[in-house]
């Protein structure tokens, strides 16, 4: 499925996922219940390192002269939960080189980073699901509120970045529904909103699951609610909701781009550092050996080895928008060719649902109510485009 190869055609390497830690102060259903789900369901095709220590354990000397390499290294603080190791954060900050600074976090520790660190985030991703009740339901009761009341006080201490929604998504949710919900509520609204499915992660999980009926039932007609709502919005407001999966979309087909690598970056723009650092091409593959691209303390950023998918990916009629979608799904192959062609037409009614609407995007163009580049954004800063 995979393909490697150890030059860069396409650009330099400019994202680096930081690991911080593999602890988390959080038991989510889709996370940490998952993986319960999912004990024993071992990678017979790979060779997985169990042992990774717990913190990050090199030095920020190494880091620092590792992206000192890269002008455009832009580093993204990632965990499990980052913000459990604030010194480390703040060490990192002070004393490595990147150009910009983004962190993707579970939010019940905004609190406790000072501002002055804070409000040099370019980007903050805060994982939430939607309202408090299925925010709640899927990660814990009072998480909701902690939270929001973390975002208020940030917004209070002089935040002015990106703030991100970053949506977890399953059978419980109403994607019409909560993607509203966070753009425009009376509690907390967000700079943009990304949703992630829970989709051929874990082994085990799609036998015990409905994913197929919520899909064709549930989700793509929501997705295609929420397109023409995105669009009935910019008719009324002048104004593009930053919505990323239909951002990336429309400027992919709107600039006739050929979009073979990943839209998430994962393996040739975008690569993650363990918590020994061991660099490998997404953060959801880590401990796997086979796919180690170097170490930290003495690689070049700028000549990683990249990964490409292939065929089936290559041979669909959509992979110039689509991309391949998901890189560990593409090599852990975690769900069946049958269960995962369900994920794949979520994707392919995402591209129609958008598709149907550039007539009246183009328009909207045309008579100057909005402009192309208000469909503008950071690629590769966590938010994967297709879900």
């Amino acid at each position: 499925m995979i393909k490697c190869e150890n030059c860069f055609e396409r650009g330099k390497v400019t994202f680096f996922h930081i690991i911080l830690t593999t602890e988390c102060n959080l038991k989510c259903r889709y996370c940490y219940g998952e993986a319960l789900e999912d004990l024993n369901a071992d990678f017979p095709s790979f060779e997985i390192d169990y042992t990774l220590p717990k913190r990050m354990s090199y030095d920020i000397d190494s880091l620092d002269r590792f992206c000192g390499q890269d002008p455009d290294c832009i580093i993204i603080l990632y965990g499990s939960e980052p913000l459990l190791c604030v010194d480390e954060i703040k060490q990192i900050m002070d004393g490595a080189k990147a150009k910009r600074f983004i962190i993707q976090t579970n939010g019940l520790l905004l609190g406790s980073l000072e501002p002055e660190y804070v409000n040099r985030f370019h980007t903050i991703l805060v994982s939430i699901d939607g309202d408090e009740a299925l925010t709640d339901f899927y990660r814990g009761k009072g998480a909701f509120r902690k939270v929001i009341d973390n975002l208020k006080l940030i917004k209070g201490n002089g935040f002015e970045g990106e703030l991100t929604a970053r949506m977890t998504v399953m059978e419980q949710t109403d994607i019409y529904k909560q993607v509203r919900w966070l753009l425009n509520n009376d509690e907390f609204s967000f700079s943009s909103v990304h949703w992630q499915l829970n989709a051929g992660f874990w082994k085990k999980d799609f036998a015990r699951r409905d994913f197929k009926r919520w899909s064709e039932e549930n989700y793509n007609p929501g997705i295609r609610k929420l397109v023409k709502f995105w669009v009935d919005y910019m008719e009324k407001n002048e104004a593009v909701l930053r919505v990323y999966p239909f951002l990336g979309i429309v400027q992919s087909l709107k600039s006739g781009e050929k979009t073979s690598p990943l839209r998430c970056g994962a393996g040739w723009i975008n690569y993650a550092i363990q918590t020994d650092g061991h660099i490998v091409p997404c953060p959801s593959m880590w401990g796997i050996k086979d796919y180690y691209v170097g170490h930290m303390s003495n690689a070049d950023p700028l000549k990683l080895k990249k990964f490409f998918v292939s065929e089936p990916c290559t041979r669909c009629d959509i992979f110039n928008v689509c991309g391949g979608r998901c890189l560990y799904a593409n090599i852990t192959k975690r769900w069946s060719i049958e269960a995962y062609s369900l994920v794949c037409n979520t994707a392919q009614n995402l591209i129609n649902a958008v598709v149907k609407q550039l007539p009246r995007i183009r328009k909207l163009i045309k008579d100057g109510k909005i402009r192309i580049e208000n469909f503008e954004f950071m690629k590769y800063n966590g938010c994967e485009i297709i879900p």
